[in-house]
């Protein structure tokens, strides 16, 4: 069970709730009107908390767990114990996490701009947003409905936030149109100059950068990321991409929808990855390649 001190509890929700939630279908036998308090893992779970099985290397966990409820595939309901209510789905680790999120709906906020934070009379603030202390929002900037801008954070002018985004302590945005549902975790960077110069024996020339970063909805950028601004097209994530910590992203790169990018991954400048492309830790991608959808690359 999560622990309540760090995050926000919602319900409890009735079995029938959370099956329709899930899009699971309620077994036999369970009760729609029971009530669930939390989501546990099987070893963890007690009587008022949801478990789920995906994994048929955990069926013993199953079988000996004290989970008043699972979300398991129908041909593992038989290993299920007497009297745990089960919820049927094809799909039990998405339908898991769909009642996992109902529960822990994210960080509660107070709308308004904190008395240390700076915000410049030109931009503008969406209902329900926040902007925690020491945060500063430039000239120009427009910043969606029930966003929340982090500590410390910089939005640099002419940002654009979309609605129900998430913008993490310490992080510095600019040269950037940001979507709705966006998580931008503490210490990325999105928006700074690309790498690029004229490499001369008298001294190498910048090549000025004059593209921006276009984050679709629904991404999710971890821990100290950095995303270059392009140098004449834009550097773009497409809608519902995931990158986890410590990821660069260089300029004029192009990443399709649904992609996922994990730690210590980099994309060299130009290169263009297809929808659904899986990066493994540390894989790397040269510059100037196509990579086409559904792409896996290993380390």
């Amino acid at each position: 069970m999560a622990d309540p001190r760090f995050y926000r509890v919602a319900g409890p929700f009735r079995l029938a709730e959370l099956a329709e939630i899930a899009g699971a279908k309620l077994a036999a036998g369970g009760d729609p009107d029971s009530r669930f308090d939390d989501v546990a893992s099987l070893g963890s779970a007690q009587s008022g908390h949801v478990g789920f099985l995906e994994n048929t290397k955990y069926l013993s966990a199953l079988e000996t767990s004290r989970a008043g409820a699972c979300i398991l595939h129908p041909d593992m309901a038989d290993r299920a114990p007497d009297g745990m209510a089960l919820l049927l789905s094809k799909a039990p680790y998405k339908g898991f996490a769909l009642i996992g999120q109902a529960f822990h709906p994210g960080p509660a906020f107070e709308p308004g701009v904190a008395s240390s934070a700076w915000v410049d009379e030109s931009a503008s603030l969406g209902e329900g947003s926040r902007v925690e202390h020491g945060a500063v929002v430039g000239n120009g900037v427009e910043i969606g409905s029930r966003c929340l801008i982090g500590a410390n954070a910089v939005i640099g002018d002419a940002v654009r936030i979309g609605d129900d985004s998430v913008i993490g302590a310490n992080t510095t945005l600019s040269h950037c149109l940001i979507g709705s549902r966006v998580i931008v975790y503490p210490g990325v960077c999105i928006g700074q100059s690309g790498f690029g110069f004229a490499l001369d024996p008298a001294g190498h020339v910048k090549i000025p950068q004059l593209g921006r970063v276009i984050v679709e909805d629904d991404v999710e950028i971890g821990a100290n990321t950095t995303v270059d601004r392009g140098a004449g097209p834009d550097t773009v994530i497409g809608a519902g991409t995931k990158i986890d910590n410590l990821v660069q992203i260089a300029h004029n790169v192009r990443i399709g929808r649904g992609s996922v990018l994990a730690g210590h991954t980099g994309i060299s400048g130009s290169t263009e990855l297809g929808d659904m492309v899986v990066m493994a830790g540390q894989s790397g991608v040269a510059g100037h390649l196509k990579i086409g959808s559904g792409a896996q690359i290993g380390a």
